[in-house]
């Protein structure tokens, strides 16, 4: 049909002439709305109404399946289908009813085909809403969302006809509020939103429960949800965008749903180990992976390995040779690499000669990259044919020297989620390129195919995540090993002190996606700081010791003071710690010759110590031969027997020695792997003051039974994490976070 025939055809359906100039465009659509439209004009024998070519172009845009073009356009000519609702219920049945044949009474009460809602029934429908909220009606007026009592007669009309549900609303609204006055023209005022911090902060939601707001905590969980509710339901997997069916799709799904019993939300997650490469994989990383994962509060339902299907997996490799959709290659590992690898000379060797020879790969009959056996298929990225098995020769961690051929994650992935009946298998976006492989896999063995859904991996600024980088670093000596506090490894965040909460709190600040995010550190920060405020008892430590004596000390011996371990929340406990003539502070709270606005000690300038109750002032500064102040001495005094201080600072006396780390960013640019940004590459980056070591440090004896990862905010220094290389009298302090900087401090 010529362009011209086809630009009368659709505006015929009542499209514009620019909309049927655009549909033009796209073959495949125009096609399909041509197809829809001759098949309607047959049928009619007459010119098509605007209202059934507007339904027709629905149709034809949305339709996924060819094969049910002609059933549905005589529903819609036969005005069995004549409402926007009804094609949409239509749309999804046939998509999710992929294999013949339909079942046209099921079909056509899942459309509502013969069903009558009358202008009365519309009409209480839309009262029964508007009574609803009367009162805010009537306060708001015409700035009322009107769209949510359309709403609520659609949910109780299904399939009525939205016009006439519209046509009642504003009928029924003119009625209540009279027409609309200047006040109601008037734009509503926009309403200043929630600070994100604060709303994070909560991580609530508020709801009414008789006549009163109730702030109701969401879970971890219930906050990442967003993303979850887009999954397909159990047994749906067909409804995924790209899931490939078979003439056996819908019997495995069966036969899925019978064993799982239709869990998916709040049913039970495996954690796996894909610990198919034996050059890879240490015991100790899955240790460490297993134990990050219960440090973050989860407890999989099982922990499973590839590995503990090698048997099965082994089986299906042979099973794939038999059914032609595998062969043994010999093409080298180099010949492999690059866009656009020469084809396997081997690709159509006889499937009985890739039998024996793969065989003889299991037997150890071949050295390593002698042989493989690849998968005859094409993947998105346009890889050609991936390999299934290879030839390992070293000793797996697992199942040590049974095996010398081994499965690829390509292979290895899907069937084991085949094997457990996963019903979402998640895995970052990376892995987005092996979609088609894994629904390729499945359907070439006739097992039940899961569905891989791929999400966003979380970066931060300042920092490298990846492996292979982390490993340079630790080559290098940049840091010590994978737990350097300086790195975002979780098993670092865990040494550096930051509690799992504020990790989660993050993860759901950031919220589930599919794109990759970056996110500042300080973002993080702030989380554990959140956290850290509430479950961080407080002591005192001095980084920069300065002696002080007090000459007219009010005690024979040392005083014992009761400090709160929180002090906005005094029921939560004290701690007791000495008071003696003899105190340090830091030696940036003392200034001989003060700038203007200094309020910590100075001559004439007295000061407080904290939770003492006592104020000190200057009388003498004590010099070493070089110059440098040694040690000060000062006189007490009750803080309510004058006027009080301008600060009031921190301080220990008969304290312990301790050694304190000091972190700062491991990088000195924001993107240490953007070439652009860091020509030298990333090493060369590296910021020299990222760890500074103060020894000795003193804190208060408060702490001294305390064990590695235990948490304390020193005050007015920030929060200290106990460190594993503590040992009995020495105990070591990571500094977790700074407190918040307060601009009014000096």
């Amino acid at each position: 049909m010529a362009a011209l025939d086809s630009l009368s055809l659709f505006t015929g359906l009542g499209l514009s002439e620019h909309k049927a100039r655009e549909t033009l465009k796209n073959t495949a659509l125009s096609a399909q709305l041509r197809e829809a439209a001759t098949q309607a004009q047959q049928t009619l024998g007459c010119t098509i109404d605007k209202a059934t070519g507007t339904l027709l172009y629905g149709l034809a845009s949305r339709l996924r399946d060819p094969r049910r073009l002609s059933f549905l356009v005589s529903y819609i000519v036969n005005r069995k289908i004549h409402t926007e609702t009804q094609l949409s219920a239509a749309l999804e049945y046939v998509r999710s009813h992929p294999l013949d044949p339909i079942n046209t009474m099921v079909f056509e009460q899942e459309c509502g085909v013969g069903v009558v809602v009358t202008p009365e029934q519309i009409e209480e429908a839309v009262e029964a809403a508007v009574n609803r909220h009367r009162p805010q009606l009537l306060v708001e007026r015409y700035h009322f969302n009107m769209g949510l009592l359309m709403g609520e007669a659609r949910a109780a009309l299904k399939w009525a006809d939205g016009k006439m549900i519209k046509h009642e609303v504003d009928m029924q609204v003119l009625h209540l509020l009279g027409p609309k006055t200047e006040t109601d023209l008037e734009k509503k005022p926009k309403v200043a939103k929630a600070q994100p911090e604060e709303t994070d902060r909560r991580a609530a939601k508020d709801v009414v429960e008789n006549g009163e707001a109730v702030v109701q905590t969401l879970s971890l969980m219930e906050q990442l949800r967003g993303e979850a509710l887009k999954f397909h339901k159990p047994g749906e997997n067909y409804k995924t965008p790209g899931y490939v069916t078979t003439p056996h799709t819908m019997d495995l799904l069966k036969q899925h749903l019978e064993i799982t019993g239709g869990q998916a939300n709040n049913g039970i997650c495996f954690l796996r180990f894909d610990d198919t490469n034996p050059e890879k994989e240490e015991a100790k990383f899955f240790t460490a992976i297993c134990d990050m994962v219960a440090w973050l509060g989860y407890i999989p339902y099982k922990v499973t390995y590839a590995s503990n299907y090698f048997d099965q997996l082994y089986a299906w490799a042979e099973e794939l040779i038999r059914r032609g959709q595998a062969y043994v290659c010999h093409q080298r590992g180099e010949e492999l690499k690059g866009h656009n690898p020469l084809p396997s000379p081997w690709r159509d060797r006889p499937t009985e000669e890739s039998l024996l020879l793969f065989e003889a790969m299991r037997k150890g009959k071949f050295a390593e990259g002698e042989a493989t056996l690849r998968m005859k298929l094409v993947m998105e990225d346009g890889k050609m044919d991936p390999v299934a098995y290879r030839v390992k020769y070293t000793p797996h961690h697992r199942t040590g020297d049974t095996w010398c051929i081994y499965p690829t994650y390509d292979y290895t992935h899907c069937l084991c989620d085949s094997i457990e009946h996963i019903t979402h298998s998640l895995c970052t976006k990376e892995f987005q390129a092996r979609r088609s492989s894994y629904f390729w896999l499945c359907n070439a063995l006739d097992v039940y195919c899961p569905v891989q859904w791929e999400y966003g991996r979380l970066n931060l600024h300042y920092a490298v995540v990846s492996k292979r980088k982390i490993l340079q670093l630790v080559a290098a000596g940049a840091v010590r090993d994978w737990d350097d506090p300086r790195l975002f490894t979780l098993t670092a965040l865990r040494r550096r002190g930051f509690p799992p909460e504020a990790i989660n709190n993050f993860c759901a600040r950031v919220g589930v996606t599919v794109a990759q995010t970056t996110m500042e550190p300080h973002l993080l920060e702030a989380c554990v700081r959140d956290v850290l405020n509430d479950t961080a008892p407080r002591a005192m430590a001095v980084l920069e010791p300065l002696q002080v004596v007090i000459t007219n000390f009010p005690a024979a011996k040392s005083l014992d003071i009761q400090v709160p371990n929180f002090p906005a929340d005094e029921t939560k406990g004290f701690h007791q710690i000495p008071f003696g003539p003899i105190v340090f502070i830091e030696r940036t709270d003392f200034k001989e010759e003060p700038e203007p606005g200094y309020k910590r000690l100075a001559w004439g300038q007295p000061v407080g110590l904290r939770h003492t109750g006592y104020i000190i002032e200057l009388q003498h500064v004590v010099k070493g031969p070089s110059g440098c102040v040694e040690s000060l001495e000062v006189t007490c005094r009750r803080a309510d027997a004058g006027e009080k201080p301008k600060a009031f600072i921190h301080w220990v006396s008969q304290p312990l020695t301790c050694e304190i780390r000091l972190y700062e960013r491991l990088f000195q640019h924001k993107n240490p792997e953007d070439p652009a940004e860091v020509p030298g590459g990333f090493l060369s980056d590296l910021n020299p003051a990222s760890l500074q070591v103060v020894e000795p440090a003193l804190v208060d004896c408060s702490v001294a039974l305390a064990k590695p990862f235990d948490k304390f905010q020193f005050e007015r220094l920030g929060y200290f994490s106990v460190d594993p290389d503590s040992c009995q009298g020495q105990l070591v302090f990571n500094r977790t976070v700074t407190l918040k900087e307060d601009p009014g401090k000096v």
